[in-house]
């Protein structure tokens, strides 16, 4: 393994970065994003995909259904010290002041319980359908602002696919398409009309696996136009697509959320 980097952000070079791209993330369509490639330096980022765990090597939380099939590891006892290094950046003084200066939202909360996020893998044949994010943290009563997506995924072929589709509101058009290649980093609002995914089936080799670091950012209020009522994932279906919900989504969705995520720590335990 390599030797940890001690890496931090620092203002000097990360506000002229938010300066310089923030008329960009302000007037993206169809929703609010930026992509900045090689935003980390390579030698950071090396130790934490040299140590990320194999689906074997930790407790991933497994997702299998019509509308996803993927892995997320969010607790961080089970990560490599590179990975909780770079995660406590990400949600540090400095990376806040940057996103908040980026964006214009104004007193930013990161979520060290990585709720939805940490780290993410697909295998080849997997997938995640357009969706839009859950809005409110549970835990912290708190409104999902920002989704920052790094990738770490070297010599990603376009034929291995698993392109970040971005889905104008009504889902009649997918306006970008963009390849999750490695140290490319994704940043967008948190809103109902975000509609994102890469709902086609990987098809990289058996032994690769579209690999992530998944940041969520949070703050207590948002401006009146995005309140909509509480609500978890809310997937979309694209033009001439169908889906239905598995035996075990129909139990999930009548069964009391208590009981719910008492089955998912016990599944996670195993």
């Amino acid at each position: 393994m390599q030797e940890v980097q001690q890496f931090t952000f620092r203002r000097d070079e990360l506000f002229p970065l938010a300066d310089s791209l923030r008329p960009e993330f302000l007037t993206a369509s169809p929703f609010r994003h930026v992509v900045i490639d090689d935003f980390l330096p390579e030698n950071v980022l090396d130790p934490v995909l040299d140590e990320f765990p194999e689906p074997k090597d930790a407790s991933w939380q497994r997702f299998d259904s019509s509308k996803e099939v993927k892995l997320a590891l969010q607790d961080t006892e089970q990560m490599g010290p590179a990975t909780r290094r770079l995660l406590a950046e990400f949600n540090g003084q400095v990376f806040i002041e940057f996103l908040e200066r980026l964006t214009g939202i104004e007193r930013l909360v990161p979520d060290p319980h990585l709720e939805g996020g940490g780290l993410h893998q697909i295998r080849s044949g997997g997938f995640l359908k357009v969706h839009a994010d859950f809005n409110r943290h549970r835990r912290l009563d708190l409104d999902r602002r920002l989704n920052g997506l790094l990738y770490l995924n070297k010599d990603w072929e376009e034929s291995y696919g698993g392109h970040l589709q971005l889905w104008n509101q009504d889902m009649s058009t997918c306006e970008h398409a963009v390849l999750p290649v490695f140290n490319r980093f994704v940043l967008f609002a948190t809103t109902d009309d975000a509609n994102h995914g890469h709902p086609d089936p990987l098809t990289c080799p058996p032994e690769r696996a579209r690999r992530s670091m998944a940041l969520y950012y949070y703050s207590n209020g948002r401006p009146d136009e995005e309140i909509n009522a509480d609500h978890t994932t809310l997937f979309k279906q694209r033009p001439g697509e169908r889906y239905k919900n598995s035996l075990r989504q129909v139990i999930k969705r009548w069964t009391p959320p208590a009981l719910v995520d008492l089955a998912g720590r016990r599944e996670r335990a195993r």
